[in-house]
């Protein structure tokens, strides 16, 4: 504040040093012109007459303008130039001089200007009649009574020039100076509007010269005209400025789309004092005691409120609420030096500019309070709560990501530990000391393993630590003895000293089966420690019994296929609020004639690497949209939301394959919704982006899984073109208990609405838990409470006998028929009333 007063006292300065130099100046013009009126005084009634009208010309021109308010201080393009060049054309210099100061001085006097201004316009006045008089002159320029008009054209254009020019090298620097912007911008301003009221003033002379020469006396009849002519310019501008104030308005509102809330106050404070033209703006928000100030030239202050510096002068205050009246999250304040009142267009203005700035604020606010609950939610998804360590999510992530990437050097291998006995420190010691005991295991791991290995807390007593860049597979054997080795120096818990023992299994990363088969071997491989009481083994295929079975399945794949083994069963997903069905995700099977129905996850990983994918998601697909056409037919238009594989978003044919179905089985396009897991839009993002465009741009919707569960939701957003978000049924189970839980539910279905994109609750169990869900805002959901997975004609079945004689419905509605019930935003109404319905994906 005390550099904003200094700066507005060394303008004060510079003003009165500037008005001073141009009183110096029209003192000389005024003293030059003495000997003139002396010479030739005004002698008779005529005479007086003219130099009579010459006053009210001058006073009404000034009088007559249009203000311009910069800052607190108001200024004004008058007329003053128009009736300057009549005077010292129809009148002896001698006698113009006198009649403009004078006639300036009653305009300012009416006016009830300040006395700098008053000194400011007349003497600017003078000096212009002054200059515009030796400019005349110096064309020859005789008072040519019954002379033609065109020989009036030049000398008045060259001297109306000069006067107009004179008269801006002496006003635009006094406002640049006022207003603290640069002279060549106010030079630069509206140039197009001050080229025309140039043009029209110097009609204005024309018209007027040319009516004097019929009679002197005609000069009476010039303020009136001025007048009219003002008005007229007066409204052309006054539009002009609305356009001009529109447009800045609509460039500070979309400034203000920013998810960062310190960019969105900042260029609040910042536009806003152009857009109001003030001298200071402050935004104080009522979320935090919070006060950010500043000007056209930057935040001057940022803190608390009741740290910020007092400030003096006139204050507008208006809150920062919605257009409905609600939300209000802070003031906004606009200061200026000395009291404002504004036109009633600002007054709207203020108002948009508020309502934006309050959307801004809670859209940036709400996008931090998800961005901190999702980071939170990240770490302790990818973090053990009580050893610190990194936990299975975490590993099988870490381990993705090492063995996807051909580019990283060495061996990736895996050591999964199993802690023997541990369940007798637990009953003898207690659980307090087995914690103990586990947090220093973990201690104990994390400071024998290299920096670029990643350890790990899979649960209960066991760790894993993923070893990388090893040079041989043989190493890893030797590196593996080396952690366990740390863990057999006895540790004291509550001053007992207690010997650790430990079994592991080490394994060297496959050629196929990721991260997945990975930890499988090393579990094989622990086990085979632990039943042969090794301290640790490595694994062996020879004696991997579960992977014989795995190979057994990859060979009756092709009987399945050729024999129609793979069938799909259907789970209906559900209007929350009207317990009406509006779609339906396909969840495969197999009907192995020797094991069983088998769910995908006991074969899909051989289904993929058998390289007979595309004939399994073929098959899938087909069935799938059979069922789509089939309740379409029955009067059920339900869009089916179908699984993709991660290998099957590799293939560049997809897209081809997946358009080739729908028109097969005449299905548009949107009707079919592909569900895609978040943890391979993240690992895989850079070789799917083209596949995902393609499948969008068909028509195709697409559906993101357990979303939340990811470490990147919101950078997966960013770049995947979704229509929907499912969210994960841990979170669904747990939002009774847990107010994280909750709170990423609540998170998720803000950013589906802000994003407009339908949200789907996936594990819904019970009424309290879709009821709750309902009152969030969550739009749709899926789970036990409406029906488990079925074949196709058992669904339809189910719908035609509908709920409550509602055919289509799995549920009673949760309000009753005409009840009054607040909508969530994100919900539309169709023209008869019912809520539309939303699309959606399979979980």
């Amino acid at each position: 504040m005390a550099k904003t007063r200094q700066r507005d006292n060394e303008t004060d300065q510079r003003l009165v040093l500037l008005v001073g130099l141009v009183a110096l100046f029209a003192a000389a013009v005024a003293l030059g012109s003495v000997p003139a009126l002396l010479a030739h005084p005004p002698a008779t009634t005529r005479d007086l007459a003219i130099v009579f009208t010459l006053i009210a010309l001058t006073a009404t021109g000034l009088v007559v303008r249009s203000p311009v308010r910069v800052r607190s201080a108001t200024h004004y393009t008058a007329w003053t130039d128009a009736a300057i060049v009549i005077s010292v054309a129809v009148a002896p210099l001698g006698w113009a001089v006198p009649c403009v100061g004078i006639g300036a001085l009653g305009g300012a006097l009416l006016m009830r200007l300040q006395p700098i201004k008053i000194v400011f316009a007349v003497s600017k006045s003078v000096v212009v009649a002054g200059g515009a008089g030796l400019t005349l002159t110096a064309t020859g320029w005789k008072w040519p009574a019954g002379g033609e008009l065109l020989e009036m054209i030049g000398p008045l254009g060259a001297t109306y020039i000069a006067t107009a020019l004179i008269d801006e090298a002496l006003a635009i620097p006094v406002i640049a100076l006022a207003a603290h912007t640069k002279v060549i911008q106010r030079f630069a301003a509206n140039w197009d509007l001050r080229l025309a009221s140039v043009a029209i003033h110097y009609g204005v002379v024309v018209a007027t010269l040319a009516i004097l020469q019929v009679d002197n006396i005609l000069l009476l009849a010039v303020p009136p005209l001025v007048l009219s002519l003002h008005l007229a310019y007066s409204a052309r501008v006054r539009s002009r400025e609305e356009r001009q104030a529109w447009q800045r308005l609509a460039q500070t509102t979309d400034a203000l789309n920013d998810v960062n809330l310190d960019a969105v106050v900042a260029t609040a404070v910042t536009r806003a004092a152009e857009l109001f033209s003030v001298d200071d703006v402050e935004v104080e928000l009522h979320t935090t005691p919070r006060l950010i100030r500043g000007n056209t030239d930057g935040i001057t202050y940022d803190g608390p409120a009741a740290d910020a510096p007092a400030m003096t002068g006139s204050v507008i205050l208006t809150s920062l609420e919605g257009h409905d009246g609600t939300a209000d999250v802070g003031v906004l304040r606009l200061r200026f030096r000395g009291p404002v009142t504004l036109s009633e267009r600002e007054q709207y203005t203020l108002r948009t500019f508020t309502s934006a700035l309050c959307t801004a604020v809670r859209n940036a606010s709400a996008y931090e309070e998800l961005t901190r609950v999702a980071e939170e939610h990240a770490h302790a998804a990818a973090h053990d709560t009580l050893t610190g360590l990194a936990n299975r999510r975490q590993l099988m992530d870490r381990g993705a990501e090492l063995l996807g990437n051909r580019r990283v050097d060495g061996v990736t291998a895996l050591l999964l530990i199993d802690l023997n006995h541990f369940k007798e420190v637990n009953d003898t010691l207690g659980h307090a000391a087995g914690d103990q005991v586990l947090i220093e295991v973990a201690e104990r791991l994390r400071r024998e393993a290299r920096p670029d290995d990643l350890v790990a807390r899979l649960g209960g007593d066991e760790f894993a630590v993923l070893i990388t860049g090893l040079p041989a597979p043989a190493i890893a054997a030797h590196r593996a003895e080396g952690l366990l080795a740390a863990l057999h120096v006895p540790l004291s818990v509550d001053g007992m000293r207690i010997s650790v023992e430990a079994s592991g299994g080490i394994a060297v990363a496959p050629g196929s089966g990721g991260m997945a088969e990975l930890l499988r071997r090393a579990d094989v491989a622990m086990y085979q420690a632990k039943r042969n009481g090794q301290k640790i083994a490595t694994y062996a295929r020879a004696r991997d019994t579960a992977d014989v079975g795995r190979l057994a399945l990859g060979g009756d794949l092709p009987r399945a296929l050729t024999q129609h083994e793979f069938t799909v069963n259907f789970q209906p997903i559900v209007d929350l609020g009207t317990g009406e069905v509006i779609a339906a995700e396909a969840l495969a099977r197999w009907r192995h004639p020797d094991r069983g129905n088998l769910d995908p996850l006991r074969f899909l990983e051989t289904v993929e690497r058998s390289g007979l994918l595309p004939a399994f998601a073929d098959a899938v697909l087909d069935q799938s949209l059979v069922a789509a056409g089939t309740w379409r037919d029955a009067g059920f238009d339900l869009p089916v939301a179908v699984n993709v594989s991660p290998r099957s978003l590799l293939d560049p044919r997809f897209p081809s394959a997946v358009v080739a179905r729908l028109r097969a089985h005449d299905l548009p396009s949107d009707r079919l919704y592909l569900e895609l897991t978040e943890t391979l839009t993240i690992s895989q993002l850079e070789v799917v982006d083209q596949v995902l465009s393609q499948l969008r741009d068909a028509g195709i919707k697409l559906a993101l899984d357990d979303f939340g569960t990811g470490y990147s939701s919101l950078s997966v957003l960013s770049r995947i073109p979704v229509h929907e978000l499912k969210i994960d049924r841990g979170f669904v189970t747990a939002m009774d208990t847990s107010a994280e839980a909750a709170a990423v539910i609540r998170s998720t279905v803000d950013l589906g609405r802000s994003l407009d994109l339908v949200v789907v609750a996936e594990g819904v169990e019970s009424e309290p838990q879709r009821k709750a869900l309902w009152e969030l805002g969550c739009t749709a959901g899926q789970g036990h409470l409406f029906a488990r997975p079925m074949p196709s004609a058992r669904l339809l079945a189910a719908l035609h006998r509908g709920s409550g004689g509602r055919p289509g419905a799995l549920a009673p509605a949760i309000h009753d028929e005409g009840s009054v019930i607040r909508l969530s935003p994100n919900r539309r109404t169709n023209g008869r009333g019912r809520t539309d319905r939303l699309p959606h994906l399979p979980a």
